[in-house]
């Protein structure tokens, strides 16, 4: 079922939106080489406790983190530890904040120092789809709107969009109804209505789509060992078009 959140749930959204915004932000500049993805986690995790906030990630499905940061391959879910950054190394944070009950969830892809001209095209063209979606996401739109328009974008410069992971509801609980794919149809899939609230998050590659598991049961790398990029909102479908909730 999909839950169409009130004005009072979306201001509370909006500040879990933007603790998690701040998170995402002070992690993404720590990404230097040298310092580990651990080093990242625990800044994380303090700054979300200081908000009155708590971290979404942290024991969801027994992960063991507060972020999840990604390396170069690693396309999602990376576990933090003693891994060192290295120069020219791409890193991909996705975190969450709940305050008062509510979700924020956000993601992207930061550089480590000077990176490679193709490394810096998938991150931007990653972010890039992620506003190509989102601008689909109106009132009597589908899902499959949203969805192809990421998809059109980044296989035009010959990307994989991940099929294995996909976009989600988001409110109350982190995952909530409806799956928002980086692929598919238009006019596919649930209808979008003012009050609904979604992470549109392409995770793309530059090679093939097809990822595989560690078996630590939470890395998901590039089954191709090519690079992925990651960038995620919370946004909130309103009448006056699409609001991003997880802004600074």
């Amino acid at each position: 079922m999909i839950a169409l959140k009130t004005k009072s749930e979306l201001e509370l959204m909006r500040v879990a939106g933007r603790i998690s915004a701040q998170a995402l932000a002070l992690g993404g500049e720590m990404v230097k080489p040298g310092v580990t993805t651990a080093q990242i986690d625990h800044a994380i995790n303090k700054f979300i406790k200081s908000q009155n906030a708590i971290p979404s990630f942290l024991g969801y499905g027994g992960f063991p983190a507060s972020a999840c940061i990604s390396v170069n391959d690693t396309v999602i879910h990376g576990i933090p530890g003693t891994r060192e950054i290295m120069p020219g190394d791409i890193v991909s944070i996705d975190v969450g904040a709940i305050y008062k009950g509510y979700h924020g969830d956000n993601a992207a892809t930061f550089a480590a120092g000077e990176i490679s001209e193709e490394a810096a095209l998938l991150i931007e063209r990653t972010r890039a789809s992620f506003y190509k979606g989102m601008e689909q996401a109106v009132p009597g739109a589908r899902v499959g709107d949203v969805s192809n328009a990421v998809q059109s974008y980044v296989e035009s410069f010959g990307y994989g969009v991940v099929r294995d992971f996909v976009g989600h509801g988001v409110g109350r609980d982190m995952h909530e109804a409806p799956e928002v794919p980086n692929f598919g149809k238009p006019g596919r899939g649930p209808r979008l209505a003012a009050g609904m609230t979604i992470a549109i998050e392409p995770m793309i590659n530059i090679g093939a789509y097809a990822v595989k598991i560690l078996s630590d049961g939470w890395t998901v790398l590039t089954a191709d060992g090519s690079l992925s990029a990651h960038h995620e909102n919370t946004v909130a479908v309103t009448d006056n078009g699409p609001v991003i909730l997880t802004k600074v």
